[in-house]
């Protein structure tokens, strides 16, 4: 009964029993009712084994210089193996410049099939734009919410602590050739 009606709940299928004569309690019904027929879904941490192939990932991190100027490095990476692919310097990130960095760090015939970002300001409609033209799926995380991109932000974390927490950075120059050492380690 509980198949042919899908919608029908236990109470309901335990009245029409009672219509029927069947003098049966409604925890019993529910016992028994069929269940969904799906079945269980895949865990996320399956769904990331299983696509980490097709997905990266990209986070700004900034890095103060001797003379308190801002320096932002546009950190790039893939999920899978955890493959760091850019650390590109820039004094001011605007979208077109964000853009240009996703071509050259993606060819067009390696190009993931998402990539997961948050919603930082500098990313505009020109970013949009070159993903959707390079058939990425554009992923921004929540507002606030860094652990929806916890590899890119465990990197950055790690650049923080093993490489710029102990280095004075002079200019843009020196953080390039600060990144280019830590990126060859």
């Amino acid at each position: 009964m509980s198949l042919a009606n899908r919608l029908w709940g236990a109470p309901r299928i335990h009245g029409e029993l009672l219509k029927l004569g069947i003098d049966i309690a409604q925890s019993t019904v529910a016992k028994y009712m069929a269940r969904n027929g799906r079945g269980r879904s895949q865990t996320w941490k399956t769904f990331l084994h299983n696509h980490s192939t097709g997905i990266a990932a990209m986070d700004f991190l900034v890095a103060p210089t001797i003379g308190f100027k801002l320096l932002f490095v546009l950190v790039i990476l893939r999920h899978q193996r955890r493959w760091l692919i850019s650390l590109t310097v820039t004094t001011n990130p605007t979208a077109e410049w964000i853009a240009r960095q996703i071509t050259e760090a993606f060819p067009w015939d390696e190009a993931p099939k998402y990539l997961i970002r948050d919603r930082d300001a500098s990313y505009g409609h020109a970013v949009t734009r070159r993903l959707a033209v390079m058939g990425i799926r554009d992923h921004p995380t929540a507002p606030r919410s860094p652990w929806q991109n916890g590899h890119a932000e465990r990197l950055i974390g790690s650049i923080r602590r093993e490489c710029l927490d102990h280095i004075v950075v002079f200019g843009e120059a020196h953080l390039r050739r600060i990144l280019a050492a830590y990126a060859g380690y």
